[in-house]
């Protein structure tokens, strides 16, 4: 489902519902009436939370279509995407653009269009999370005909101003490029939760290097899953 009434969206944040209704009517967050009552989109709750730092609780993270295809770990998606080192630019247009360049990309996907989606989501508003960190990504990512989905890390020559909500410049992207929405909601509510991991944060400070990074996803992605499972029986 990917429509959420108030009551059910309000928990997916983890906030009260005159909270979630006060964020609507201030036009902080995008909803619409149907029927009398508010309906927000599971994508935009999603990206709401990760740009406001939110810790959305691990059961909401359940995907809904459990009948699909099984879902990419963000170790394998980050494995496609790669880590790239000293990214030159000196805005958002220019990083965006040598961050597309250097994508690992088949030669069908126009990277011209994928820069320009990147900065109309940006035009939306800013992705940067804070504390230096920014998850570009397209708005549509249905459009983007590739065959696995990727989560690019790149480690920026030079900080640069990126309209984050802490005001901090950013030194590191991990843009999201995936062709289903249904994937595309999971990584990055992964990434969103791993991101605000101390240790992943420590690691991403320090520019480490993929396999460092793998391995703490993979720590990170295991213990959603277990919190989602709930706790295990006792033996009888």
């Amino acid at each position: 489902m990917t429509q959420l009434d108030l009551r059910s969206a309000a928990k997916f944040l983890g906030v009260d519902d005159a909270t979630l209704t006060r964020w609507i009517r201030r036009g902080e967050i995008s909803a619409r009436r149907v029927h009398e009552q508010w309906q927000l989109d599971r994508f935009d709750l999603l990206e709401f939370a990760a740009a406001r730092g939110l810790a959305v609780p691990p059961e909401m993270l359940a995907e809904p279509d459990e009948g699909g295809p099984a879902l990419p770990r963000l170790s394998e998606a980050v494995r496609a995407g790669g880590v790239q080192h000293a990214v030159p630019g000196t805005d958002k247009a220019s990083v965006l653009r040598a961050v597309v360049d250097a994508l690992r990309l088949p030669p069908a996907v126009d990277r011209g269009f994928l820069h320009q989606m990147l900065l109309a989501r940006e035009h939306l508003g800013s992705t940067g999370l804070g504390h230096g960190v920014a998850i570009p990504h397209p708005r549509n990512p249905i459009l983007l005909r590739v065959p696995a989905p990727m989560v690019a890390v790149s480690y920026l020559a030079q900080p640069i101003a990126y309209d984050a909500l802490d005001g901090a410049p950013v030194h590191t992207l991990f843009t999201l490029v995936s062709r289903s929405m249904r994937v595309h909601l999971h990584l990055l509510a992964v990434l969103a939760a791993a991101l605000r991991d101390p240790a992943v944060a420590e690691l991403v400070a320090s520019r480490a290097g993929e396999p460092a990074l793998l391995e703490a996803f993979d720590r990170v992605e295991a213990a959603l899953a277990q919190r989602r499972a709930g706790p295990a029986e006792e033996p009888t």
